[in-house]
């Protein structure tokens, strides 16, 4: 009596690997569904810094975080102490190139990373939140400056008026919006999503999570996918 080997039939072959096929076809879309997703987050968070400021102006025709009659323009704002000499905005200024003490002068002074509550770049999403164009804390917290969809931080700063002198070599807009924690891969889509795919020039650049203020952008070619950088772009 022969005995019979039991096994797997070529068609039943060709089933499961048409299934496992699908499995990871749909595992991969849905990994680029995601990865679109954040990078579409991530260019919101930029194009809305323009609306809030144009907002803001066309409200109280003042800059926010450098409107020196802001708590008196907001009702029950409860806004932190601004740093400006009564009745003098933007005059007698100790350091009108680079420090937040020159409130009412048309520029967000100080720099994007900075925490301190009476910083400018602070103030700016303060008095935007107060003002309902924003969502977010308005409280003194140490930093209130709002986060990507990755955690990192965003910010904004005039774009040739901070301490230092501009972020970025080459690169001094009317204002710079940065933020932090983006990897790689997305930092380069966000690039090319928003501005010429080269992430050293135009108005959307990238550069290392160690850059020293007034290094150079880094080039395409050196943004590793799995390295986090920072994203900034000039408006």
């Amino acid at each position: 009596m022969k005995s019979r080997q039991a096994g797997f039939t070529l068609v039943e072959i060709a089933i499961v690997l048409v299934i496992i096929g699908l499995l990871l076809g749909g595992v991969l879309k849905g990994q680029e569904l995601i990865n679109s997703a954040k990078v579409k987050n991530f260019a919101t968070d930029f194009r809305n810094i323009p609306l809030f400021i144009y907002g803001y102006q066309d409200k109280y025709k003042a800059l926010p975080g450098d409107h020196h009659t802001v708590t008196t323009a907001i009702t029950n704002s409860n806004l932190a102490s601004t740093p400006i000499q009564s009745g003098n905005p933007g005059v007698n200024c100790t350091n009108p190139s680079g420090t937040s003490t020159c409130t009412g002068n048309g520029v967000i002074d100080g720099i994007w990373t900075s925490i301190t509550m009476t910083d400018e770049t602070q103030l700016f999403w303060q008095h935007v939140r107060m003002a309902g164009l924003a969502a977010g804390p308005t409280s003194n917290a140490s930093d209130l400056r709002p986060t990507n969809a990755d955690g990192g931080f965003i910010g904004i700063e005039s774009g040739s008026a901070a301490t230092g002198g501009p972020y970025i070599l080459g690169m001094t807009p009317t204002y710079l919006v940065c933020s932090t924690g983006i990897l790689g891969k997305y930092a380069k889509q966000l690039d090319t999503t928003i501005d010429d795919g080269n992430t050293a020039t135009g108005s959307m650049r990238v550069v290392t999570a160690a850059h020293v203020r007034g290094g150079a952008a880094a080039a395409t070619s050196a943004v590793e996918d799995s390295n986090s950088f920072i994203v900034c772009m000039g408006l």
